[in-house]
């Protein structure tokens, strides 16, 4: 009997599967967004507000039913905003020069180093108030 499922490839599944490959592309994402975050920070695409503003507000919906009820979805509305946002991030990330890349993954290595050594902390302050 054969499946219905369409055949992956066995580089396609060593991707998919393979944490080594995760890390940078994860990694990498996260300097884009660092990098974004950086030319908001300088001021860049003010032309653009509105359309980061939906996005953000579709973010912080997202992030609302997940806190609810364990869920990452996205409402159909929620959807093209955060697809037009793509291409302002793109724009920032061609302005960007590679120092400015190069620090926003200097602050996403240290802010990952704070939060890491932040988080027994925080569980121990949970499990301290879950016992009185």
């Amino acid at each position: 009997m054969k499946s219905t499922r369409p055949a992956m490839s066995p580089l396609l599944r060593a991707l998919t599967y393979s944490r080594a490959a995760h890390e940078p592309m994860v990694d990498g994402m996260l300097i884009q967004c660092y990098a974004a975050l950086d030319a908001f920070q300088r001021g860049h695409a003010p032309d653009y507000a509105d359309d980061i503003t939906r996005a953000h507000e579709a973010l912080v919906a997202l992030d609302t039913r997940h806190a609810e009820d364990g869920r990452w979805t996205l409402a159909d509305a929620e959807y093209p905003p955060l697809c037009d946002a793509f291409p302002i991030l793109a724009a920032q990330l061609d302005a960007a020069s590679l120092e400015h890349i190069a620090q926003a993954e200097a602050r996403m290595v240290t802010q990952s180093l704070v939060a890491t050594s932040m988080q027994p902390t925080a569980e121990a302050a949970e499990l301290a108030a879950a016992e009185h």
